[in-house]
């Protein structure tokens, strides 16, 4: 009812877009699937929820309330709101934090730590970015291979790297062409 007073009023770049949309009565026609998966929604934790344990799962999660435990999302990304306050490692490929996090950060692709974010715990990733006004106390790791290791393994068709005699799992070096060697005499 109120829709037809508005169409009556509009300009015809409107009438040109209803035109196109889906509507109701059309019978056949079926939202398009390519459009929603452009548009990927993410699972929410609201702000009124508490969550003490693990939280795994294939999609997006946006984390506005309160988890303590571990949240393991591989191949996902993880959002914590501005509201949301975790105590958890956090493992996912892309990890955006605006709220609070007390825990280490595991991911394979990225994470941001925005203004006014407060993240307590070390970042594992190759490629982290800190905004101005963040607050962030611990180490950051963004050697690739070491990882590609912590957070969940090599991509498919990776090589291992050569490692130290010692087996410390860091990329051997290589010789230094002007360094002398010596052997021990016998």
């Amino acid at each position: 009812m109120f829709d037809r007073n508005k169409k009556d009023s509009s300009s015809g770049a409107q009438d040109a877009a209803d035109s196109t949309s889906v509507r109701p009565d059309a019978g056949t026609a079926q939202p398009r699937p390519a459009a929603r998966a452009a548009s990927r929604e993410a699972a929410v934790i609201g702000p009124s929820i508490h969550i003490d344990g693990d939280v795994r799962g294939e999609e997006d999660l946006i984390i506005k309330g309160k988890v303590n435990g571990t949240v393991r999302l591989a191949k996902n990304s993880v959002t914590v709101g501005v509201e949301g306050s975790i105590k958890a490692d956090v493992h996912a490929q892309v990890i955006s934090v605006e709220g609070t996090v007390k825990g280490d950060l595991y991911a394979s692709e990225r994470v941001g730590i925005r203004k006014g974010a407060t993240v307590a715990g070390n970042i594992m990733a190759p490629s982290v970015s800190l905004d101005e006004g963040a607050k962030f106390k611990g180490s950051i790791e963004m050697d690739v291979e070491v990882v590609e290791t912590s957070v969940g393994g090599r991509p498919a068709g990776a090589k291992p790297a050569a490692t130290r005699p010692n087996g410390d799992g860091h990329p051997a070096k290589p010789k230094d062409p002007a360094a002398k060697t010596t052997s021990p005499a016998s």
